[in-house]
């Protein structure tokens, strides 16, 4: 796990300045006033983002709820016919309550959240929690009926989903898996996640706390050349173009 810091440099504005030092003190991050060498979190057109300043020229990862791809998924994506929705079980005015163990940057905890689901975010990493928190924070100010779609939980699955009360029907699971071929973005996300996180070691150890919790199924998001996860053969499997979804129905 990377140690990082948040980085407030001289020149940056006050909000920008108050909004660091208030992420700083929530997820007690370390401050630093000096040019970072490598990752540290920052503030980049009003987003927190976590920043290779190595690399000055590329932008940071961030959480952006409110960026023009996921609208327009929202707007115009497959709906109810994605596979995503089919593996979930979104149908008629079904719509299941959903744990994403895994929700990185929030992609498709967000499609689920625009298929009407209610969406518990449960993220391990403090670094990606802030993330998380800070675009949830920001698509309040913008949509709050839409944000009180999701919460997010900071802590580690595997541990606290055994721990969790709430109703949930479905648990979703997408663990870091490497990609044969990624976008220049995927590429530079995977990058900057592998060097906060490492690679994702205990992901097999989800499965069966999943299943526990989950009252209808468990879906993991796999590419479409992995074995399963564990090891554990699917009750059935929904395709897409690069992944598959692994489907693990919770028995009557």
């Amino acid at each position: 796990m990377h140690n990082i810091s948040v980085f407030i440099a001289p020149a940056q504005s006050e909000d920008e300045k108050n909004k660091l030092q208030q992420v700083a003190e929530k997820w007690s991050f370390p401050v630093i006033s000096e040019l970072p060498e490598g990752l540290a979190v920052t503030v980049e057109n009003g987003k927190l983002s976590v920043k290779d300043f190595a690399e000055p020229k590329q932008l940071g990862v961030f959480v952006d709820f409110l960026s023009g791809s996921s609208l327009y998924r929202q707007q115009h994506g497959g709906g109810k016919k994605e596979p995503i929705a089919k593996a979930i079980g979104v149908k008629g005015s079904e719509t299941p309550t959903v744990l994403d163990a895994t929700p990185g940057l929030g992609r498709d905890a967000f499609v689920l959240a625009s298929l009407g689901c209610r969406v518990v975010m449960m993220e391990r990493s403090p670094v990606v929690a802030a993330l998380l928190d800070d675009g949830l924070l920001r698509l309040a100010e913008q949509d709050p009926e839409f944000a009180q779609r999701f919460r997010l939980i900071h802590g580690n699955s595997i541990e606290q989903m055994e721990a969790l009360n709430d109703e949930i029907d479905a648990v979703y699971l997408d663990p870091m898996f490497p990609h044969r071929k990624k976008s220049a973005l995927v590429k530079k996300e995977m990058r900057v996640f592998q060097q906060l996180l490492g690679s994702d070691d205990d992901a097999d150890g989800l499965l069966l706390p999943a299943r526990t919790l989950a009252k209808q199924r468990v879906v993991v998001k796999r590419p479409d050349y992995a074995e399963p996860l564990a090891g554990v053969t699917p009750t059935m499997a929904i395709k897409s173009k690069k992944h598959r979804f692994d489907v693990y129905l919770s028995p009557k």
